[in-house]
């Protein structure tokens, strides 16, 4: 349904650069439409030295609240008011509610993720999780995780010092969580994915334009147990995910975190739980082949 934008409309937005590729606005316009809510949700392409003056600009206007997307997850917090504590302890914000003119910076990364594995009854406690890559995305999932009850996780990353930082956060702040780093190569990974109960991509191999890319070189080294969690929702199937098929192996795309990660957002925004299913067959039909 095609909602009448007035000056009654609350104003929501993604700040990133670049946001093309982004499905957040169509997640985000579906919900409102199905739920006959009077938001609009904008995407902008904002460059790092507008970010200060756009955030103040923002808060002059009607804007309930904003998303941010690389590279200003980080830098945002600068800028706001009041930092969940979740936030502080990921070192990154996505999502930014306006109460008064007041800014409060929330992270839903982690809990997003979270819920996709929960609604394909992944269980994560007591589980052995092998994660690649220590961008901002593995950061958040893998504190998330360890406060979800993760018995192990190991961080494979080409250069040790991201994964060493994540790795010292999780220490210092949560507790029955065994964290160990090591370099990423070919060998390190066969070693831990003997033990391992779910595998994680938090890098971008795979992605649009790295389709024929992947983490595993050998894919006999995935056993049949194994659950296979990649973050590239674009394509919905990546390389990766394809050779886990190949040897059996649950697997699940990223574009369950980014409808959850959406939903506890809107949530926060609106104080209205996201269609979710609604969402997912809009975004489905969407998805950048």
């Amino acid at each position: 349904m095609n909602q009448l934008i007035t000056s009654n409309t609350k104003l929501t937005a993604l700040l990133g650069y670049p946001v093309k590729q982004s499905l957040s606005a169509l997640m985000h316009n579906t919900a409102f439409a199905y739920l006959n809510l009077d938001y609009i949700y904008i995407p902008f392409d904002i460059e790092q030295e507008d970010l200060q003056t756009t955030v103040a600009g923002l808060k002059t206007l009607n804007f309930t609240g904003f998303n941010l997307t690389m590279p200003h997850k980080q830098e945002i917090m600068q800028y706001l008011d009041e930092i969940s504590e979740e936030a502080k302890l990921i070192g990154a914000v996505n999502t930014v509610v306006k109460e008064n003119s007041r800014l409060i910076g929330y992270n839903t990364d982690g809990k997003g993720y979270i819920a996709s594995l929960k609604e394909e009854k992944i269980p994560v406690k007591n589980q052995k999780v092998v994660m690649v890559g220590a961008g901002g995305a593995a950061k958040s999932i893998a504190i998330q995780l360890a406060m979800e009850g993760v018995e192990k996780i190991l961080l494979l990353n080409r250069t040790i010092e991201p994964a060493e930082e994540i790795a010292n956060t999780i220490t210092q702040n949560t507790r029955g969580c065994g964290v160990k780093v090591q370099e990423f190569n070919q060998n390190n990974l066969q070693k831990a994915l003997k033990e391992a109960n779910i595998l994680i991509n938090c890098t971008p191999l795979g992605m649009y334009s790295m389709e024929d890319r992947s983490i595993i070189e050998d894919e006999s080294i995935l056993r049949k147990d194994l659950v296979i969690s990649d973050l590239v929702y674009n394509p919905a199937e990546t390389k990766l995910l394809r050779q886990g098929k190949n040897r059996g192996c649950k697997t699940i795309n990223g574009l369950g975190m980014l409808i959850w990660q959406g939903a506890f957002a809107f949530k926060l925004w609106t104080g209205k739980d996201m269609p979710v299913d609604v969402v997912r067959e809009k975004m489905l039909g969407r998805q950048v082949k």
